[in-house]
């Protein structure tokens, strides 16, 4: 059993011992209105705070819980309420071990959707955040390293994944924090697609952020099939010397 697989049964045991039940793998049943059907997100909007304050359970178990509620029920809504009690000075939940859950599940086979998109709109597009979020989920492995000694290794599946999936959003991380990741990222083949679209992403987020001479010097050493989309437009627009789609709008038209 993996440690998701783990945390999803802690939830689905703690949600159990609440009267809350799955009958279906979109559909929860709670016991004191047997006859309501719950989606995953009335769940999530529900229960997600009250295992994150449970008295019974110390820090670590609270966060677990948490993110085992993030497995079970696939909800935007549980990443929201796990960062709102990260910031809690009363009851802090262990900051080391909820980046660790984090990349354990950016590795997993399974696409964490709900947690990349509050990586992307959440911790990546705050200021306060970027640079320590993509620092803790890709950052520390890529910066500044040999592209050879990066992607080496007996684990290098699960962390091409992970590589993969946070270069694919990393466009709002201000480009001096994320430049030094991509540079490595550009000697690694595999991650030669990923590190295009979080150019692009780069260029076209609202919050997005690049160096134009700099982004157009890595995109030339990406080796992508011929006719990859938006390619050719996003080389010309750099080239020009445009920061954002935003600032420019005819220029991508």
């Amino acid at each position: 059993m993996t440690r998701e697989d783990e945390d999803a049964e802690r939830a689905r045991r703690w949600l159990a011992a609440a009267g809350v039940t799955r009958v279906s793998s979109d559909a929860w049943r709670q016991d004191d209105s047997p006859e309501a059907v719950l989606t995953p997100n009335e769940v999530a909007h529900t229960w997600t705070s009250v295992a994150l304050e449970d008295p019974a359970l110390d820090a670590t178990a609270r966060l677990r819980t948490a993110f085992g509620l993030l497995d079970l029920l696939g909800e935007y809504w549980v990443t929201m309420e796990i960062r709102l009690a990260l910031a809690d000075q009363h009851h802090p939940l262990p900051t080391e071990a909820f980046w660790a859950a984090c990349r354990l599940r950016l590795e997993a086979a399974a696409e964490p959707e709900a947690l990349l998109y509050s990586l992307w709109v959440d911790w990546f597009e705050d200021r306060d955040t970027a640079a320590t979020a993509f620092a803790e989920v890709l950052g520390r492995d890529l910066a500044w390293r040999p592209a050879h000694e990066v992607a080496a290794g007996p684990d290098r599946g699960p962390w091409l994944r992970r590589a993969r999936r946070v270069l694919e959003v990393s466009g709002p991380v201000p480009w001096p924090v994320k430049q030094p990741a991509y540079r490595t990222a550009a000697g690694i083949s595999e991650l030669h697609p990923a590190l295009f679209r979080g150019l692009l992403g780069s260029y076209h987020d609202v919050h997005g952020d690049l160096e134009p001479e700099a982004a157009v010097a890595l995109l030339k050493q990406l080796d992508l099939p011929a006719g990859t989309e938006h390619l050719t437009k996003l080389h010309q627009v750099l080239e020009a010397g445009h920061r954002n789609h935003y600032l420019a709008p005819h220029a991508w038209r």
